[in-house]
């Protein structure tokens, strides 16, 4: 990684490590909320690619009536570029864990991300002053951790966007 003084200052913005946090505990908390299990440690790593590419995130169905494999079918172009992104993001993503981590937002246990809510008050006072994109990154993350959550498990949503661990 590059020291935090030597990057651009869009990446310390887009790549802040306390914002893709952020991103990462609202889709394992709403992941949780619509399975009952916890999100796996693979998954993470596509959140922060399908959130913080703006047209990505746009091209996002406004429900989880539409499943991954039916939009994948509709962006066949947008499977490709998230694995070309999820890759180039996994420093950034694992920079994001830790910081969850230390910070008591995320635990870690056998493969997965548990969200800690007694942190929700917390995560809803930064939103409150937050950017309207801001607000809508954190709501689409958790409709991707809801989304994820629906489509079977991690080897399919893997399988599904063409990713491998």
């Amino acid at each position: 990684m590059i020291p935090w003084e030597a990057r651009s200052l869009e990446e310390r913005s887009l790549l802040n490590p306390c914002f893709c946090a952020m991103l990462l505990w609202h889709a394992a908390v709403a992941y949780r909320e619509e399975t009952g299990r916890l999100m796996s440690l693979e998954e993470s790593f596509l959140v922060l690619p399908i959130i913080l590419h703006r047209e990505t995130r746009d091209a996002l169905p406004r429900s989880t009536r539409t499943s991954l494999a039916v939009w994948i079918q509709e962006n066949p172009l947008t499977r490709g570029r998230i694995g070309a992104r999820s890759q180039a993001l996994v420093p950034y993503t694992r920079e994001a864990l830790l910081f969850a981590g230390l910070r008591a937002l995320l635990q870690f246990q056998l493969g997965t991300i548990e969200p800690d809510t007694g942190q929700q008050q917390a995560v809803a006072q930064v939103l409150r002053n937050a950017t309207d994109e801001v607000k809508d990154c954190a709501k689409r993350a958790s409709f991707v951790g809801r989304w994820f959550g629906r489509t079977g498990g991690p080897t399919t949503v893997l399988a599904l966007l063409g990713v491998r661990p």
